[in-house]
């Protein structure tokens, strides 16, 4: 396993869309093990493919109760509405964000050997599996905020 480094806005690649997995092999399963110790170096909650510099459809998620790896995920059915805790982005460092998202999902995709998953998410998670799959599609957290602020003003704030 290995860290990489995580691609920091305005880099485009961040704005264009991943292609999907067809190949399920070694490759596919260090990029995997190589996002999730990205992720976990960088005490992020999720991270997606493009924010490594590679545009394929491949997401990881820990929001605290363990990994979740996805390849190709589709949001399959949303509803209820939340607004975020202000939310942040590993590859846009001191900014954060109002985003208004569906409150629970159902994605569905495959795990690292091209078999079927699906996970029902609410809450905190669901804002992850949202804000990660908004990222294969080039939409970064600050096209979609209704408020972006630095991180510092949170902190007056409070």
């Amino acid at each position: 396993m290995a860290i990489r480094k995580i691609v920091q806005y305005p880099d485009p690649i961040l704005k264009e869309k991943a292609k999907p997995v067809t190949k399920f092999h070694a490759r596919l399963h260090k990029l995997l093990d190589d996002m999730a110790e990205t992720m976990y170096d960088a005490q992020g909650v999720g991270l997606a493919a493009p924010q490594v510099g590679i545009l394929k459809r491949v997401i990881v998620v820990d929001i605290g109760d363990g990994l979740i790896e996805m390849v190709n995920p589709e949001i399959v059915e949303k509803s209820g509405e939340q607004i975020s805790p202000p939310e942040g982005c590993l590859s846009i460092p001191g900014l954060v964000g109002e985003v208004r998202r569906a409150n629970k999902i159902k994605v569905v995709g495959q795990d690292r050997y091209g078999n079927p998953m699906e996970v029902e998410a609410e809450g905190y998670l669901a804002r992850a599996f949202q804000h990660e799959v908004d990222h294969l599609n080039g939409i970064l957290f600050i096209d979609i905020a209704e408020r972006v602020y630095r991180r510092e003003e949170e902190e007056e704030e409070a």
